[in-house]
């Protein structure tokens, strides 16, 4: 096994022995992803991320790999895997600085000296001199990262303060460890007080906390009560407001799925896998590593994983699931479905279907009555266009799958716009901006067309009568893309549904929207039912 070292300058080594680095920066910063990544990444992806002014990116990546292999296959034993699709750097064969501080921060162990350890890694810059000033992209996820590695440390340095049987003088220490990162967290704010009383300066503490009443006042939020002694009361760490959350982000893991036509399907977990299921069926367009920092429907899909293990999955012909597939049809959608749900080992399951991924799950339910114990259905309908459409309507549908073959992969995102726009009215330019984009480098203008072709014939209206469990239809009142009537129609023919109503004109909820919130706590209250 090798060592990676990510936190500070990246390093290899083996048996304590430093190997030299490439002296490219891009291909140190590729080996970084790779590695920190911990899944398989599509080529053209990382030529989107890396790669996005030469002639030849995919030629510019193979040269990165090419000065890789030597590194990471030393000793005999293949840890770089490539193919002509996908790039992955076996997890299994390497011993990764990060991941152990992660899983340290995580109660991994309760030994001081360890935890005091890893807050030393962790205070190091991750990936120095990688940075690439020009990739946008790669740039944004290694602030994400970089802001991950904070909140490791905050939450070893709350450990280590927190710890009952440490000595004064070390609570204070890292107490003000923990102020430093979490400046607006009232607990780190009290615990540092504290410990100075405890050593008995007091006129320290009563400067600490007038200065701390000062910025939390500032800021506009509720002045800590300094009368409590967090250690000694054992008060537990409570997120604040949201843009000030310190809480770890969950992690999400990705793997694969193989179907019965060799189709490769992409599906994730992210929560604590002891918490109940919730699976999300697919709906076009999703990319599971994309939409995961989505300014939009992220917010949604990181609320759900804390109360939740929440799974969900990239169609076939998207995301990071083959593009190349014989197949795209409905059936094909309830078959891959059922793949990922079998795949996490999952026997009855909470569903929750939007947009297409409705009548998918609709489908599903029907099939599997004792599979499926809430359904949940957003933005949804039983019949595509080609069932209810005028022959004006049809005309149009056709026309606009003309456009989107001749014009998706294009640099003009105004085909895109045509989605993009009634997905979501109520966007701001640079949420249509991402997602224009995000549809662009999710599937390829072929299979674009052919999604919209499997959407158009979708019909479940013989199957709503069909559905025994439990199931809520949430819709926005005045959604553009799927009118409201769609919604109530499906609440008005499965037996015994709710329907819940959002003020909201978007397809798509973005997640700032109060909409948002309501639909959270929507689905919140109707998975505490009994089914």
């Amino acid at each position: 096994m090798i060592a990676i070292q990510t936190l500070g300058p990246l390093q290899i080594t083996l048996d304590g022995e430093a190997l030299q680095m490439p002296a490219s920066r891009k291909t140190r910063a590729l080996l970084g992803f790779l590695v920190l990544s911990e899944a398989p990444q599509r080529r053209d992806r990382l030529c989107d991320l890396f790669w996005d002014v030469p002639d030849d990116p995919r030629g510019a990546l193979r040269w990165s790999l090419s000065k890789l292999r030597p590194l990471m296959n030393t000793g005999g034993r293949t840890r770089l895997l490539a193919d002509r699709e996908r790039v992955q750097i076996d997890p299994g064969t390497i011993s990764v600085d990060f991941h152990k501080v992660r899983m340290q921060a995580n109660g991994e162990t309760e030994k001081a000296s360890t935890l005091e350890q890893a807050w030393e890694r962790a205070n190091h810059l991750l990936m120095e001199n990688c940075e690439l000033p020009n990739q946008s992209d790669f740039g944004a996820w290694l602030e994400h990262k970089r802001g991950e590695v904070s909140r490791l440390r905050i939450r070893l340095a709350r450990h280590l303060a927190m710890s009952g049987d440490a000595a004064p003088e070390n609570t204070e220490v890292w107490a003000e460890r923990w102020l430093m990162d979490a400046p607006f967290d009232p607990v780190a704010a009290q615990c540092a007080v504290a410990a100075k009383r405890r050593l008995g300066r007091q006129h320290e503490a009563e400067s600490l906390a007038e200065e701390m009443d000062r910025a939390f006042s500032e800021a506009g939020l509720d002045q800590p009560d300094w009368s409590v002694d967090p250690i000694a009361t054992g008060v537990s760490f409570t997120p604040i407001a949201h843009e000030l959350n310190t809480e770890e982000t969950p992690q999400q893991v990705v793997r694969f799925a193989q179907s019965e036509d060799d189709i490769s399907l992409a599906w994730a977990t992210v929560g604590k896998p002891d918490n109940p299921p919730l699976v999300k069926a697919a709906n076009w367009l999703s990319h599971l590593e994309l939409d995961w920092e989505a300014p939009i429907w992220s917010p949604q899909f990181r609320e759900l994983a804390k109360s939740y293990h929440f799974i969900r999955y990239d169609e076939r012909g998207c995301g990071l699931s083959d593009w190349d597939a014989p197949e795209i049809s409905f059936e094909s959608f309830v078959k891959d479905l059922e793949l990922v749900a079998d795949a996490a080992g999952l026997e009855r399951f909470p569903l929750l279907g939007i947009s297409q991924g409705a009548a998918v799950s609709i489908e599903f339910a029907a099939r599997h009555p004792d599979r499926v114990s809430h359904l949940i259905l957003f933005g949804g309908y039983a019949a595509g266009w080609r069932h209810t459409a005028s022959p004006e309507e049809v005309r149009e549908r056709e026309a606009v799958m003309v456009l989107t073959e001749t014009g998706w992969g294009r640099a003009n995102p105004s085909y895109r716009h045509l989605f993009s726009q009634t997905f979501m009215p109520s966007a701001t330019a640079d949420e249509l901006a991402w997602f224009d984009e995000f549809q662009a480098r999710t599937t390829s203008p072929e299979n674009a067309v052919r999604f919209l072709e499997a959407f158009s014939t979708i019909d479940v209206r013989e199957r709503l009568k069909d559905i025994r469990c439990p199931t809520m239809v949430i819709h926005s009142r005045n959604d553009l893309r799927i009118p409201m009537s769609s919604g109530r129609s499906l609440a008005a023919q499965i037996p015994n549904a709710e329907f819940v109503g959002l003020e909201s004109e978007n397809h798509l909820l973005i997640g700032r929207e109060p909409a948002s919130m309501e639909f959270l706590k929507a689905v919140r209250r109707f998975l505490q039912t009994e089914a």
